[in-house]
């Protein structure tokens, strides 16, 4: 009988080595989402941590990241907070800056003096120091007439606007979504104009202002602060602006 001979079977090894980069990519990806999610909680310090962070790791300190991301552009185009640590806005230089927050000051001690907190408010923008007053407060519904009794507090604006060195000045009169078509007025548009001119024009009879840094603008019902859909919204875009320019620099 012949001899079998057993089959000797040499099972080839594979080369699993590739694995290792891949759990390693795996890894990677895993902590981008992390942190990708972590980033969409409205933090946009942390996320320029992050995002520079990154940009050391893949791309040597430059690259897409390097970039304001949606958040903190958002942020940068937005009013800037009442701090006293809070830095001006790039646009505005640091002595102006602090110029306008010594008128700021007057404006908030007169609006404390006189319980007008409900219809005057005083805040920093990317674009100076914004006045906002409440529409309801100087006019009658569907009217551009002052109201007699709110001269006197136009008056007072007035005297605090005469500063040194003098700055130009924008009137702007706003409106809810409400249409409008009286015997005065076709639109809320034509309305808006006419409040802002005689605001304006009421500011101008102190004669310690000069006319030619003053300009009105009427934006209807299309620069909304609040929803349109209640009446408190609505209440809150019927208002008159004025806008305080930083001073510009000599050239």
């Amino acid at each position: 009988m012949a001899k079998k001979h057993k089959k000797h079977h040499h099972e080839e090894h594979v080369d699993e080595s590739w694995l290792i980069p891949y759990a390693d990519l795996l890894t990677l990806l895993l902590a981008l989402f992390i942190v990708l999610f972590a980033s969409s909680q409205i933090d946009s310090k942390k996320f320029m941590e992050i995002a520079r962070a990154f940009n050391s790791v893949f791309t040597g300190g430059t690259g897409a990241l390097q970039y304001l991301s949606p958040i903190e552009r958002e942020e940068m185009d937005s009013v800037i907070k009442d701090s006293p640590n809070q830095k001006p806005y790039v646009k505005i230089s640091k002595e102006e800056y602090e110029e306008l927050k010594k008128i700021q000051s007057k404006f908030n001690e007169y609006v404390k003096t006189n319980q007008l907190s409900g219809e005057l408010s005083v805040a920093m923008t990317e674009e100076g120091l914004l006045v906002t007053i409440a529409n309801d407060v100087l006019f009658d519904s569907g009217s551009a007439d002052i109201k007699p009794q709110y001269r006197d507090v136009a008056n007072k604006i007035s005297n605090l606007l005469v500063m040194n060195p003098p700055r130009n000045i924008v009137i702007s009169g706003h409106t809810d979504n409400v249409p409008i078509n009286n015997a005065k007025f076709a639109s809320n548009w034509e309305l808006s104009v006419m409040r802002a001119v005689n605001f304006m024009k009421l500011l101008l009879e102190n004669t310690k202002l000069n006319p030619q840094l003053f300009s009105a603008k009427g934006y209807g019902e299309f620069k909304p602060i609040a929803s349109n859909a209640t009446p408190e919204g609505r209440a809150k875009n019927r208002r008159v602006e004025i806008l305080i320019m930083p001073q510009e620099p000599a050239r």
